[in-house]
């Protein structure tokens, strides 16, 4: 993506299945473009994504993205902001 945009990975299959929601969370930022970044949202079930999906994508990604918890969002579930570095 050539824009900052969103993914939603709180519903359905996503809040039972974490490694499906960790899958799907990589190739979102495989898919967001150097400057950009891509607001993971992530079900209310897991908690934090801190906690889980923030160390994952660092062993992924490494210095190429630099990431910032937002919040937990009015539908429950909870919002990380992965910016594309390089």
């Amino acid at each position: 993506m050539e824009k900052n945009w969103s993914i939603s990975l709180e519903h359905e299959e996503y809040e039972k299945n974490r490694e499906l929601l960790m899958v799907d969370a990589i190739e979102a930022v495989k898919q967001t473009a150097k400057g950009c970044y891509v607001n993971v949202v992530t079900p209310e079930s897991f908690g934090n994504p801190e906690l889980y999906l923030t160390q994952e994508l660092e062993n992924v990604f490494g210095d190429e993205i630099k990431l910032k918890f937002i919040d937990q969002c009015s539908c429950g579930g909870y919002v990380l902001r992965v910016w594309k570095m390089k």
